[in-house]
């Protein structure tokens, strides 16, 4: 079979919904496995697209733009490349009582140049986990995954939502929660991150959690156990909330949506002005530093404490 004959699923969203739900098995969710957040974004539009009824060897295709106007974040075509490349080598390490299964998620990403079209295979063996969806499942909102900028954030957002309608985790060793996030090997051969339970809190735990509580539809909390007179374990604590972000409306196309966020991104810089929102929003130059400027102000690489809104119109020429 060809490529051009291959069955193509376009990114498109469900009708009968103003918002989208990625269904995620349980088996992936609390596998292990080591993702960028760039590497997340595509999992995440690909998830979003899967449809149990699709035939083996469909072809998934995610459209550069439309994601990047979705997640607010821009990223180059090397980075995709190279997200794309990892996606295919990384592996999904799934075990249950009878089997131990080491799978990677793509079996080929093909880039169409000049376009901006990436088409996306499915490793077969990995295929039921993400389509199966008949029982002991996940879900959760596309929305707050994008919203989320920490790869950490977006790994314990998973694994909160699928204990969303009990309250509360299970309690995981902190051997157990470090594997599934691949802070910590468990043959021993690779270095542990976050060592040190305090550094494990600030820049692992206390950024997911803010990012979570700030974005997504979850509030989270977390409490560290001792054993004896160490740190042993940990569990967390989840609750239902209003987004505070504004839904994705998939029924609207990928203008009006680029709009909407562009409209809460200049409410959040404080910039409320008719005439300065208008020479924005009808400047794609502009638009596009603007999705650019907030990603790099919300995830600290851009520092601009005292007047956001003032730095970004300076630098697109408005003040």
């Amino acid at each position: 079979m060809s490529l051009s004959t291959l069955p193509i699923a376009v990114a498109a969203a469900p009708a009968e919904s103003s918002y989208l739900e990625i269904r995620q098995h349980n088996a992936i969710t609390t596998a292990r496995y080591e993702m960028s957040a760039c590497e997340m974004d595509i999992v995440f539009s690909l998830l979003s697209v899967l449809r149990k009824e699709d035939k083996p060897g469909t072809i998934y295709r995610i459209r550069v733009k439309e994601l990047e106007q979705l997640t607010g974040r821009v990223w180059n075509y090397q980075r995709l490349l190279e997200a794309t490349s990892n996606l295919r080598s990384r592996e999904y390490h799934i075990e249950d009582n009878k089997h131990v299964l080491q799978v990677g998620l793509l079996a080929s990403a093909l880039y169409i140049k000049g376009e901006g079209i990436i088409e996306l295979e499915i490793s077969e063996r990995m295929r039921r986990y993400l389509i199966d969806l008949k029982n002991n499942f996940t879900s959760y909102r596309l929305q707050s995954v994008f919203s989320l900028s920490s790869k950490y954030a977006k790994r314990i957002y998973q694994i909160a939502s699928q204990w969303k309608d009990i309250g509360e985790t299970k309690t995981f060793t902190l051997d157990e929660f470090k594997i599934m996030l691949s802070l910590k090997d468990p043959k021993g051969v690779e270095a542990e991150q976050y060592e040190k339970v305090s550094a494990l809190q600030k820049y692992v735990l206390d950024v997911a959690k803010n990012q979570i509580n700030k974005h997504t539809d979850l509030r989270i909390n977390y409490e560290l156990l001792k054993k004896g007179r160490s740190y042993h374990s940990i569990r967390f604590f989840v609750n239902a909330q209003a987004p505070h972000q504004l839904p994705i409306p998939f029924e609207d196309g990928a203008d009006e949506e680029k709009q909407r966020r562009a409209l809460l991104n200049l409410d959040e810089l404080g910039i409320r002005d008719s005439k300065l929102i208008n020479q924005i929003l009808d400047d794609t130059k502009k638009l596009d530093a603007l999705f650019s400027f907030c990603y790099k102000y919300k995830t600290g690489k851009l520092k601009a404490d005292k007047n956001p809104g003032g730095l970004y119109l300076k630098m697109v020429g408005l003040r």
